[in-house]
């Protein structure tokens, strides 16, 4: 009888520290790769000037934007792997975050509202034009292979966020993803403003 409750309070600990699923990772890379795909294009073939251009003193250019999305790249991720997986697991809070992986990648990009972005997390001209497309590459193909082949248990460690309150380490990935597509359509809205310099 004993090695029975033993047993199966093994079983329970090893099913609550289980690895990421097949469909999970497949969901994130996807997701991943389509806002990469869509932030690449939307800085690629831009002038000088263009890439520059403000709106007003006090909205960022798509350079800046850029540079934020880049900056906040390697900044979720190793806030996810070192940070919340180092955290313990506190069954409440991860109780709190199931079921929101659908509503981060609906929320995050939505620009209804606007936040400040963290003074560490705000444009300081940290790359070039020319070498900003390749440094957020690198940092998102790090992202992807970190889903892809991590072993850790990123749904029993969470951490709040200021939106969407308590996420898990798998629902702050798809955020990282999220937040990029959420920029992304700030550069548009750049590149939209009837004084964006156009193409002589």
């Amino acid at each position: 009888m004993r090695r029975l409750v033993l047993l199966g309070m093994a079983l329970a600990a090893s099913a609550a520290a289980a690895t990421l699923t097949e469909a999970e990772r497949e969901k994130a890379i996807q997701h991943l790769n389509q806002t990469r795909a869509a932030v690449l294009r939307s800085i690629e073939g831009l002038t000088p000037e263009q890439w520059s251009f403000k709106p007003a003193p006090e909205v960022w250019s798509v350079g800046e934007v850029a540079e934020h999305i880049t900056v906040s790249e390697g900044t979720i991720l190793d806030l996810v792997a070192k940070k919340i997986l180092a955290a313990p697991s506190d069954p409440a809070q991860v109780s709190e975050a199931k079921g929101k992986d659908d509503a981060v990648l609906r929320m995050i990009p939505d620009r209804t509202e606007k936040f400040q972005a963290p003074e560490f997390l705000r444009p300081q001209a940290r790359w070039t034009q020319a070498g900003l497309a390749g440094e957020f590459q690198a940092r998102r193909e790090r992202t992807i292979e970190f889903v892809r082949t991590t072993q850790d248990a990123l749904r029993d460690h969470t951490l709040p966020h200021p939106a969407m309150k308590t996420l898990d380490g798998y629902q702050w990935l798809l955020l990282l993803s999220a937040h990029s597509e959420r920029h992304r359509k700030q550069i548009d809205e750049v590149k939209a403003h009837p004084g964006f310099p156009r193409r002589k």
